[in-house]
């Protein structure tokens, strides 16, 4: 299986069953500093790397994230595969609160973002193909964790990734449905396109916290985003406790 590495997103600054085998280790990369330190520990049987995407305050919005440090830092220390768990917002029917899937296509709508590793500066241009966005090998792997978990997760949908921190309007998510989006995020990419420069098996977890904007009855508030998070928490560690060990 190789070693895994989990980015956590919101509600995931650690994860409860994480037994860590050392300290949390700061990792220096070209692309200056993590999100926050590194953890190493096990969770279940495998052992995993663990990162939390928006530091251990949850103080880094999405559109200052260091993805390109977080991805080569994970690497530097030995990942080959990477979970990105995503909170999102629910489009379509299927994807109501509560709901967990393994997205298998994304559409980015972000901007200004460092978007690759090949910026210039003598480096070769890399054009990634990103036909198949995910890893088709650990997104059946997560599928089987949450079917050994006994966690109901739905196989596939389009994430729309867009800049945040707000919140998107009625018509912005109106023409994401037109476009063919099942969920919204905010930190999708340039997460996955990252990982496949740098040649690592991605993947995204995602769990429902709301009704995406029009889709719903009444106003997105944060309590009910937090509440309906703290309901994914548990079902989301269960999936991950689930994974098989590295082989």
């Amino acid at each position: 299986m190789g070693l895994i590495a989990v980015i956590g997103g919101s509600g995931f600054s650690d994860l409860h069953g994480l037994r860590p085998t050392g300290e949390p280790q700061q990792v220096e990369t070209p692309f200056g500093a993590t999100s926050a330190p590194l953890t190493r520990g096990t969770l279940g049987a495998a052992e995993i790397l663990f990162l939390p995407r928006h530091g251990a305050a949850h103080q880094h919005p999405p559109h200052r994230v260091n993805y390109r440090a977080n991805l080569w830092a994970l690497r530097a220390c030995g990942a080959q595969r990477v979970i990105g768990l995503a909170a999102v917002g629910g489009i379509t029917a299927h994807c109501a609160p509560h709901s967990l899937l393994v997205p298998d296509q994304i559409i980015d709508y972000t901007y200004g973002r460092d978007h690759t590793f090949s910026d210039g500066g003598g480096q070769a241009v890399a054009h990634v193909d990103m036909t198949e966005p995910y890893c088709a090998s650990l997104r059946a792997d997560l599928l089987r964790a949450a079917a050994a978990a006994r966690i109901p997760t739905f196989d596939g949908g389009t994430y729309g990734a867009t800049q945040g921190p707000r919140l998107e309007t009625a018509a912005e998510i109106a023409r994401l449905s037109h476009d063919g989006c099942d969920i919204v995020g905010m930190t999708g990419m340039p997460e996955a396109s990252l990982a496949r420069e740098l040649e690592l098996c991605y993947a995204a977890l995602a769990f429902v916290v709301n009704w995406a904007a029009g889709k719903g009855d009444g106003p997105i508030t944060l309590e009910s985003i937090e509440s309906n998070l703290a309901r994914c928490k548990d079902r989301v560690e269960a999936v991950l406790t689930a994974l098989a060990p590295e082989e």
